[in-house]
């Protein structure tokens, strides 16, 4: 599961009372031991983590086609792979040039350009300490000795926000430098969280700043500086799988689970206090082998129930602990929407059922009315938790951007949640059967019905008190890092949508505000009030557009 970001998932207990493990039937301990058997695969040591696009997430997805195969489920579109690219972070180009006094500074040895630089150039001749419109600033990162030293101190969002300020009062670029010798020299950020701003930003040493500025000959008190920055983005591979039984129905039902992990950590969302250290496996068997798991077997149990009434289609999503990557990917280029999509059912940390409380999260309950039913449908067998949100921090929220109803289900949280410790011997392989019963009672009852359930918006969780008087109304895309805000989808009668704006369109402007990206456009948003009327600047396959809007909560 993805850590969760802006959107939390709002809870509501439904009271039913949790009931007894029923005696385990030959088919529900045929179940588990191929659960077992699955699960112990994709968390064993061989798969390293099934880290996105590594080796070990191709071995997991070379398993899953081998057992696509031999339950003779056919591959969807003539392949059971369909790969995608992703931007993943950002690194110095290799014609970035960086000179103080003709003197080249080195990437990764003198200094570096910040992430969030602009990609431009830039030449000055200044004065030390003297910042004037139109030309370069020097500034330094370190407004003391106790700073410097301090580990804790927060060097990118100081520059961050000390070059947003220069490139308002008219800067053209902003050259950082240390003048303490910091014992903890900063370094370049290829995941850094901050938009690009409008002017070049770089870093200088403490070294390099002495030799091209402090020890200069006596008399010489002019800085020459020109800079030509190169950030490019890096980007990486994978593959969703995808198989499918086709009916010939008019609708289509998606199962879906995802099956990457965090491999040792290397992407910083390991919860081990030491994860870079340490350098040990994050095996992901509730996150998610037992959703994958659970995944093969309702395919199985698909086919052999015959269903008949809507086709089938079983995705294994990738890249999902980094964002949502694949199953964003496999709405668009598969062209899914409501038109031919009836749900979508998405189970992930399915494997921690707890035996005494029987607690299982219910999501999605209020993207459409049949869902009343599913509720109903868990009888005693658990303590449901609802969540009535189409937004989720899981693969479950692709397909409800799409206008897709959609459930989520999840056996919660643990110590173990994002960390080495989460094995297949803690698993509950009877709990994960009996959940895998109650998503069977979900899909039969809904392949009797035949029909298309109906899709409801719902309404986002918040968390805390929001800093904003108002709203666009609008799901960004938080994987989206071009410049601007690009809308990943628009809720009902909210200022968005009455303005004409749609999913896909990328906000740059919001009155006379430009939108860089996320911090921008919040910053934006503060400086509104409700009924206020003013304009948003939009592309929309790359043609601009200015649309009237007025603002609300």
């Amino acid at each position: 599961m993805a850590p969760r970001r802006s959107t939390l998932l709002l809870i509501v207990s439904l009271l039913v009372a949790p009931g007894l493990v029923q005696g385990q039937s030959k088919a529900d301990k045929k179940v588990i031991k191929q659960l077992q058997t699955d699960i112990e695969y994709l968390a064993s040591d061989a798969l390293e983590g099934r880290r996105t696009g590594t080796e070990g997430e191709r071995k997991a997805a070379e398993y899953i086609e081998r057992r696509y195969q031999q339950m003779k489920i056919a591959p969807y579109n003539s392949t059971y792979y369909h790969p995608f690219r992703f931007t993943y972070g950002k690194e110095i180009g290799s014609n970035t040039v960086i000179t103080i006094n003709n003197v080249n500074i080195r990437s990764g040895e003198d200094g570096f350009p910040m992430p969030f630089s602009a990609n431009k150039k830039a030449a000055s001749d200044i004065l030390p300490d003297v910042m004037e419109q139109g030309s370069a600033w020097m500034l330094p990162l370190y407004a003391s000795q106790e700073d410097a030293d301090n580990p804790h101190f927060d060097w990118e969002k100081t520059a961050f926000e000390k070059s947003r300020d220069a490139a308002k009062q008219g800067a053209t670029a902003v050259v950082f430098f240390d003048s303490y010798g910091s014992k903890y020299e900063p370094a370049f950020n290829k995941h850094t969280e901050y938009e690009a701003i409008e002017i070049p930003v770089v870093f200088v040493n403490n070294k390099a700043y002495k030799k091209t500025v402090q020890d200069r000959p006596t008399g010489k008190s002019g800085v020459s500086i020109y800079v030509d920055i190169s950030i490019v983005k890096t980007e990486r591979s994978s593959n969703n799988l995808a198989a499918y039984i086709d009916n010939k129905a008019q609708y289509t039902v998606v199962l879906g689970a995802h099956y990457d992990h965090l491999g040792y950590g290397e992407d910083h969302n390991s919860l081990h206090a030491n994860a870079a250290k340490d350098h040990l496996i994050h095996y992901g068997a509730d996150d998610n082998a037992s959703g994958t798991a659970a995944l093969l077997e309702m395919a199985r149990w698909v086919k052999s129930k015959k269903l008949r009434r809507y086709n089938y289609l079983f995705v294994n999503f990738s890249g999902e602990e980094l964002g949502l990557y694949g199953s964003k990917a496999f709405v668009k280029e598969e062209q899914l929407d409501s038109n031919r999509i009836a749900y979508m059912i998405n189970m992930d940390m399915v494997g921690r059922l707890n035996d005494s409380t029987h607690g299982l999260t219910l999501g999605g309950v209020g993207t459409s009315p049949a869902w009343v039913d599913a509720v109903s449908l868990a009888g005693s067998d658990f303590k449901l938790v609802i969540d009535s949100a189409g937004v989720g921090p899981s693969d479950h929220t692709s397909f409800y951007n799409a206008g897709i109803p959609v459930l989520f289900l999840f056996t919660g949280t643990h110590k173990d949640y994002h960390k080495p410790s989460d094995k297949a011997d803690l698993i509950n392989y009877p709990g994960e059967a009996q959940v895998l019963n109650y998503v069977r009672r979900i899909v039969t009852k809904m392949d009797k019905e035949r029909g298309k359930p109906t899709y409801l918006v719902t309404k986002q969780a918040t968390v805390g008190k929001t800093r904003f008087k108002v709203s666009l109304g609008i799901m960004p895309d938080y994987t989206f890092d071009g410049g601007g805000i690009k809308v990943d989808g628009v809720t009902d009668n909210r200022p968005a949508i009455k303005a004409g704006i749609k999913a896909g369109d990328i906000i740059t402007r919001l009155g006379e505000h430009k939108i860089m990206g996320m911090q921008s456009y919040m910053e934006t948003l503060g400086k509104f009030s409700p009924g206020q009327k003013t304009e948003v600047t939009i592309l929309r396959g790359g043609k601009e557009m200015v649309l009237p809007i007025e603002l609300n909560k």
